[in-house]
């Protein structure tokens, strides 16, 4: 792993790209993870117009959306892509937060790392990237959430091992960054992917990283 570069690296992503605003601000956890499952498969733009919808509609709890019909969700994430098996889960998740933790998803995010991302993992439909966003985002927990660009680049900087699956990646960003740079991290690496290291057609020319990389 190119650990001796990766201080360079997070210095000079921090040199290109700037921090959304929307980082320093607190969310609520349920709604982080409704935007998180919608966010699955689907770019920004389509995201914000779901969540959009579904917020004109309901107002966003496990109460509420524990009790909505599925077709009325469906209705609202339709622009999202895989839309009625996002309607489903969100709707499966809020049932379960209501029944297993009184609604308050607090009582998991309180819990020490390994145990509130083994217990999001036991929701129906949440995977390993949307708890670690949730326990990233929400309960500041040491984690690095892994979506595509993330595991695309950090294989190309040579980060991670190129046959790596999720835990593999994840482990070894986190095994090279301090944990107080892990939201960087993520998002950085991020922007980097959806810049310049694009899954077809890389601007290797123009990327900012060209020198430090083995791809």
């Amino acid at each position: 792993m190119n650990g001796e570069n990766a201080g360079k690296i997070l210095a000079i992503l921090r040199n290109t790209f700037s921090m959304p605003k929307w980082i320093t601000s607190s969310e609520d956890p349920f709604k982080t993870l409704v935007v998180t499952i919608i966010s699955q498969n689907t770019n920004d733009r389509n995201t914000a117009r779901a969540f959009e919808n579904l917020s004109n509609s309901f107002r966003i709890t496990p109460e509420i959306l524990a009790k909505a019909e599925v077709k009325d969700i469906e209705r609202c994430l339709k622009v999202a892509g895989l839309y009625r098996n996002k309607s489903r889960v969100i709707k499966q998740v809020s049932e379960e937060v209501v029944q297993k933790y009184k609604g308050d998803l607090n009582r998991i995010l309180a819990l020490p790392l390994e145990e509130a991302r083994r217990q999001l993992l036991d929701f129906r439909g949440v995977g390993p990237k949307t708890a670690d966003v949730l326990l990233l985002f929400t309960a500041k927990k040491s984690t690095i959430p892994i979506d595509t660009h993330v595991n695309r680049v950090s294989k190309r900087l040579g980060l991670a091992p190129r046959d790596g699956d999720y835990e593999d990646v994840r482990h070894a960003l986190q095994s090279l960054f301090d944990p107080k740079d892990y939201l960087a991290v993520h998002i950085l690496l991020i922007g980097c992917g959806r810049k310049y290291c694009k899954a077809r057609k890389p601007l290797c020319n123009e990327c900012p990283l060209k020198y430090l990389c083995s791809f």
